[in-house]
């Protein structure tokens, strides 16, 4: 059975249920355009933290903003099928706007989960980070797959078929 595909009330509702049950939430978020086993393992990891998994997903609209004129390459709608198909996930939202405050500040989840990269010592951090604070949340960083992203899928593609390397500006 695939988990509900929710807006943001719904999807905080649902979360409110699964705190008062006593469950640990935990949320990420990202673009998951041509799902590899990068992401898969990403999320099983996430989902090991807690009870429950919501993935928080970039809109077409957000992943071109954030991405691209190229990008992203499975239409929204799909990527979210696709998403709330994995085993590990319990919940999915669209999300249209370039960062999860918003959604971290309706969600509250126990565990906000960002990718490694996000932990470099003169990095970026993630925006939501100090509204996972204000609550009392923690962040966790979860280690990346070697040489399995999204872009490095496309290049790999775009040189086997002898295609110029795609424009990342």
């Amino acid at each position: 059975m695939n988990a509900p595909i929710l807006d943001l009330q719904a999807c905080a509702r649902l979360s409110g249920d699964w705190r008062r049950q006593g469950m640990t939430i935990v949320f990420t978020n990202g673009h998951f355009d041509l799902l590899h086993a990068g992401h898969v393992n990403y999320l099983q990891a996430a989902r090991a933290l807690g009870d429950r998994l919501i993935v928080g997903m970039n809109s077409d609209a957000s992943t071109r903003r954030r991405k691209g004129p190229t990008r992203p390459i499975l239409p929204q709608d799909e990527r979210a099928l696709l998403l709330a198909a994995l085993r590990a996930v319990d919940a999915v939202i669209v999300w249209d706007e370039d960062d999860f405050r918003e959604a971290v500040a309706a969600l509250r989840p126990d565990i906000y989960v960002k990718g490694a990269d996000w932990n470099q010592p003169d990095g970026p951090r993630p925006p939501e980070a100090e509204m996972v604070a204000s609550y009392g949340g923690r962040i966790a960083y979860v280690q990346l797959t070697p040489g399995r992203a999204t872009s490095a899928i496309v290049q790999d593609i775009l040189q086997r078929h002898g295609c110029a390397p795609e424009d990342e500006s």
